[in-house]
C-alpha cells in the first residue's frame, strides 16, 4: 500500500522558515518523480516544485524560486521541502506527490498535478504578517 506522510509544517512569522518532510513507503521510491503542491482555501492546487528521479533535475514555480529547494534522499524514501523568506502568500495546505517515471519531462508538466499518482494528506503552512 504507497504511503505518504508529510510533517514540518507549522506556523510561522514573514521571513521565517520551515523545511517540510515526506516519507514514502509501499512503492519503488526511486522511480518516480516528487513533487510538492500546495493549495490554499478558495484555490486550485498548484505545483511548487519537482524532482527527477536521481535528484539530478529540478522545476520551481515562479513564485518561489530562490527561496524554496526541493531535494530528496533515497535511501531513506524521504522527500524535503526547505522553505526560506516564507510570505503570507505562501500561506496554504502542502502536499507531496509521486509520478511514475516522469526522467524526462519539460517543467509545465513535472509541475501539473494530473501527471501525479500518488498523494499525500498534506501539511498547514501558515505565513503571519
Amino acid at each position: 500500500q504507497v504511503q505518504l506522510v508529510e510533517s514540518g509544517g507549522g506556523s510561522v512569522q514573514a521571513g521565517g522558515s520551515l523545511r517540510l518532510s515526506c516519507a514514502a513507503s509501499g512503492y519503488t521510491y526511486g522511480s518516480y518523480r516528487m513533487g510538492w503542491f500546495r493549495q490554499a482555501p478558495g484555490k486550485e492546487r498548484e505545483g511548487v516544485a519537482s524532482i527527477s528521479t536521481g535528484g539530478g533535475s529540478t522545476y520551481y514555480a515562479d513564485s518561489v524560486t530562490g527561496r524554496f529547494t526541493i531535494s530528496r534522499d533515497n535511501a531513506k524514501n524521504t522527500l524535503y521541502l526547505q522553505l526560506n523568506m516564507l510570505k503570507p502568500e505562501d500561506t496554504a495546505m502542502y502536499y507531496c506527490a509521486a509520478a511514475n517515471g516522469g526522467t524526462s519531462w519539460s517543467r509545465p508538466a513535472s509541475l501539473s498535478r494530473y501527471n501525479y499518482n500518488y498523494w499525500g494528506q498534506g501539511t498547514q503552512v501558515t505565513v503571519s504578517s
